[in-house]
């Protein structure tokens, strides 16, 4: 962690930001991700949890340096981080305030059948939307799932894991807050092992991209047909 006390026009600003990947939440990452035109302060808030405004109060602006630099590192550090193939043991999930350990590498299938079914048509449609955007010439070679796929896939993994409840489709979509709590260095090597067992989300088999260049056109023609039905009086 990088904290360094800022002067401000009103006072002191203690600010405290991460400058490991490991200390980044999957929440705090989704953020960066999703904030558009992401700038350095709101960066360093999104670390920090400290408001725009109060930071545009500090005095000198050269006082953020050292925090950009610290941002401009954890953008480096995510790109190797989709290539990893390290998954973790077992993760630690808080819940009510109280933390819960799991296993992972000792199950890593998708159950039951309902968040099976929620989390592969999740990874079909960000690999068509990804192929719609792209084109489907190579696509192979640029995909890399958002982290708010990634989120939504591990919650229907863990939920009925981490909870011990019966399967609800809601509650499991609800469950991506807690699962952003988790260290963004944990959350994505399991999510991307399910991206790399679709359709099993079990055990990954080879020849990946060729399986998921045919099954993408599956999964839309799936969605045509169910748009027909929807449709038909």
């Amino acid at each position: 962690m990088i904290e360094k006390t800022l002067i401000t026009t009103h006072g002191k600003l203690r600010v405290k930001i991460p400058s490991q990947l490991n200390e980044v939440t999957l929440g705090q990452m989704m953020a960066l991700q999703d904030t558009p035109e992401l700038g350095d302060l709101d960066a360093i808030s999104i670390l920090s949890g400290v408001p725009v405004p109060e930071l545009e109060s500090v005095r000198d602006a050269s006082a953020f340096m050292q925090f950009a630099d610290a941002v401009l590192s954890l953008s480096h550090q995510i790109k190797y981080l989709y290539n990893s193939d390290h998954i973790p043991k077992n993760i630690t999930v808080k819940v009510d305030e109280k933390p819960i350990q799991v296993n992972v590498i000792r199950n890593l299938s998708v159950e039951p059948a309902g968040a099976f079914m929620a989390a592969r048509d999740v990874i079909a449609d960000e690999i068509a939307d990804h192929i719609k955007i792209y084109g489907e010439e190579n696509w192979q070679d640029y995909f890399n799932p958002s982290l708010a796929a990634c989120c939504k896939v591990l919650a229907y993994y863990f939920y009925c894991r981490v909870t011990g409840k019966k399967y609800d489709e809601y509650a499991a979509a609800a469950f991506t807050e807690t699962i952003k709590q988790l260290r963004v260095t944990e959350a994505l090597p399991i999510a991307k092992h399910f991206f790399m067992s679709y359709p099993n989300l079990s055990k990954p088999r080879t020849g990946f991209w060729h399986r998921l260049q045919m099954l993408w056109k599956s999964a839309q023609a799936s969605r045509r047909s169910k748009n027909s039905n929807t449709s038909t009086p």
